[in-house]
């Protein structure tokens, strides 16, 4: 399997996936130029990643690749131990960073697709930290008297962990928030979540 990855966006979710999955794969990084290339708007019109080539067979949407790599290797038990509500609580938890928390950062990272305005631009960052506080606040209920945001290590957990990075790179206050700040402290020891940022240059 190969995976297309930008250093810390939310691909590299699925490059500490592949880690934990322990399958053969390779990764290949793109820049966003990259992204925008002939070369790889055949590959994915979108021009986004992450994008996994599993032979002739190309993936993209970052819900679907977890879900892949998951089955690829169900001895690594990211999607639950086989059973039915497990399988469930992880697919609730992916879901919720990928459909709720993840867009919640868009105003941050591009205000100018919410308002042309450039005077109401840091407005409408500071009301999207608010937002994303929210959130992040569900995250760490769901994480008291847990390791893990399922309740056991699933594919949910590295792309929370990639939206905590984030974070702390666009001022959301995170203070208070104990059981998300030992999440990102176990994550951060994690060897294979380090083998992943060290192969993407990202610390």
């Amino acid at each position: 399997m190969k995976l297309y990855t930008s250093p810390g966006a939310c691909s590299t979710a699925d490059h500490i996936a592949l880690q934990w999955a322990g399958v053969p794969f390779e990764i290949e990084i793109v820049t966003r130029d990259q992204r925008q290339s002939p070369e790889y708007l055949a590959i994915n019109p979108a021009g986004t990643v992450p994008v996994l080539r599993d032979g002739d067979y190309v993936l993209t949407q970052n819900a679907a690749i977890l879900g892949y790599i998951a089955d690829t290797c169900p001895a690594a038990h990211l999607a639950g131990d086989g059973s039915m509500r497990q399988r469930a609580e992880a697919n609730r938890w992916l879901a919720f960073v990928n459909s709720d928390l993840h867009p919640a950062f868009k105003p941050i990272f591009g205000p100018a697709r919410y308002l042309a305005d450039e005077s109401q631009h840091e407005a409408v960052k500071a009301q999207a930290r608010n937002n994303v506080r929210v959130l992040f606040g569900r995250a760490d209920q769901q994480l008291a008297g847990k390791q893990w945001l399922a309740g056991f290590r699933s594919y949910a957990d590295p792309y929370l962990y990639v939206t905590l990075r984030w974070a702390a790179n666009t001022g959301v206050e995170l203070g208070g928030l104990d059981n998300l700040h030992a999440f990102k402290q176990r994550m951060d020891a994690d060897p294979g979540v380090q083998a992943a940022l060290k192969a993407e240059g990202v610390s």
